[in-house]
């Protein structure tokens, strides 16, 4: 696990958020000239605690940040940032949450997706070091939200491609209506989803290589066992352009660690992303592959058990972290204090900034830090423990954790040092891949949204059945 925590495209970010961590506070009153509309709607807690109030406030997030002209959405905010790819497709995916609640008509929904689309279509795709978004398909981890480039050195991705993809696909499914717009939208989509050239991140192990850099070529770190990148390989499997075998799915399984941890038997996995991206499209209740076949579940009863243990490993709280359980708890990928080293009671504490915090047999990371994505993004697995603690984290900490776009990233009690942390370090941002889980995993529990889109979408049920999944609503 410690291998794909160190090459974990998510860790990309920790690298450059340090850089600019004594610079937060200037860079949050600099981008407010970028993002006026923090200031025109009052933020933060009021009333009681609402799921509709957090999933259409969060909502808001993809709605109002979305450049005016690329559509790309923040990597973050308020502090200034590049795009995520990844959130570009949690984004196209909330836009049809919007339209379906009436926070956005269907007719600027639909423009604001075929304006996207465009121009990730026009995107130069080349093998050079600049001015390119992307290369066979695939698109830079980071994006420069204006122009859309290549952000600094990052790598091709293909995991946040496959994120940004399966964003694609549920347009490409839902917009469905015979009018210009919505027309245009599927055949770009179908493009976009088309021209990706999934065999060529192929390894001589059967297995997608994590990353792509030009003039050095493939990451050596491949795709394999229990992780945020199911949806990836489906959709790599399904492609009717550029398709991987299907043993390629006999080989992600391989390394499995099915182990019971915290009272839970599950294919384990320490960050609670790594159990909710995936799941974020596609229902995996009552589908099996060989693999959950032999252990008599599916990959839904999976994430419910992993949300347990994670609770269980907060409500446990060995290391004595101030606030954690029944209620509060939550690992998962998300900010943090920074990296310091505190002496607590009789104990060193390294805090971390952005890092892959999570709990399983293999895996620890924890400072103490909790992300309220972990709770949202679970909420449909496991909403009898989900829902209480998106409540008392909205009743203890108030405005100091939940604003304009709903809940901040991240908080930790624990981390009382330097200024404006007497009471605890609460984050300023949000984080997009981290908002989208809470905005498509509450519509899931609610109404089964995009699960009932992917559902209809012939390239991810093609991409399903070869990879051998069976039963349920795929037979039917």
């Amino acid at each position: 696990m410690l291998k794909l925590h160190k090459v974990s495209v998510l860790l990309t970010q920790s690298k450059i958020y340090n850089r600019m961590k004594y610079f937060r506070k200037i860079l949050i009153l600099i981008s407010l000239l970028f993002y006026p509309s923090f200031t025109l709607i009052s933020g933060g807690k009021q009333g009681d605690f609402s799921l509709d109030d957090l999933q259409r406030r969060t909502f808001y997030y993809f709605w109002d940040l979305a450049d005016p002209v690329t559509g790309l959405i923040p990597d973050r905010a308020p502090t200034k940032s590049f795009s995520s790819v990844a959130a570009v497709g949690f984004g196209l995916s909330s836009y049809i949450v919007g339209t379906e609640h009436g926070w956005a008509s269907r007719k600027k929904s639909s423009q604001r997706v075929l304006k996207t689309l465009k121009f990730l279509l026009q995107l130069p795709q080349s093998d050079a070091t600049a001015n390119t978004g992307g290369y066979k398909g695939f698109f830079y981890h980071f994006l420069d939200m204006h122009t859309g480039y290549r952000y600094q050195d990052v790598e091709l991705s293909t995991i946040d491609t496959g994120l940004l993809m399966a964003g694609v696909l549920s347009c490409y499914s839902y917009f469905d209506r015979n009018n210009p717009v919505e027309t245009e939208i599927r055949r770009i989509a179908d493009s976009l989803y088309r021209r990706v050239d999934w065999a060529w991140f192929l390894t001589k192990n059967n297995a997608l290589s994590m990353g792509w850099h030009p003039g050095q070529g493939f990451l050596e770190s491949e795709w394999k066992g229990y992780n945020e990148a199911m949806i990836l390989i489906i959709m790599a499997i399904g492609s009717p352009t550029h398709p991987i075998p299907s043993s390629c799915w006999d080989v992600w399984t391989q390394n499995y660690n099915w182990t019971n941890y915290k009272g839970q038997e599950h294919v384990n996995f320490g960050p609670l992303f790594g159990h909710q991206y995936s799941h974020m499209f596609i229902d995996f209740k009552g589908i099996q592959d060989n693999y959950m076949k032999s252990k008599g579940i599916d990959y839904f009863e999976n994430s419910r058990r992993a949300t347990y243990a994670n609770r269980a490993y907060c409500i446990e709280n060995t290391q004595k972290f101030k606030d954690y359980g029944e209620n509060v708890w939550g690992l998962t990928a998300c900010d943090g204090p920074g990296y310091f080293r505190k002496k607590i009671g009789d104990k060193i504490v390294a805090f971390d900034g952005y890092s892959a915090r999570g709990a399983a047999q293999k895996y620890l990371v924890d400072d103490g830090t909790i992300a309220p994505t972990a709770a949202g993004g679970s909420v449909a697995f496991a909403p009898k423990i989900c829902i209480p603690a998106l409540k008392e984290m909205y009743d203890l900490y108030g405005d100091k954790l939940y604003g304009k776009y709903g809940f901040h990233d991240a908080f930790n009690p624990t981390f009382t040092f330097g200024k404006e942390n007497e009471k605890g370090w609460f984050d300023y941002d949000y984080i997009g891949i981290d908002q989208g889980p809470i905005v498509l995993m509450i519509e899931n529990y609610k109404t089964g949204l995009i699960w009932n889109i992917f559902k209809k979408n012939p390239y991810i049920v093609d991409g399903l059945k070869k990879a051998g999944f069976s039963g349920g609503w795929l037979d039917n």
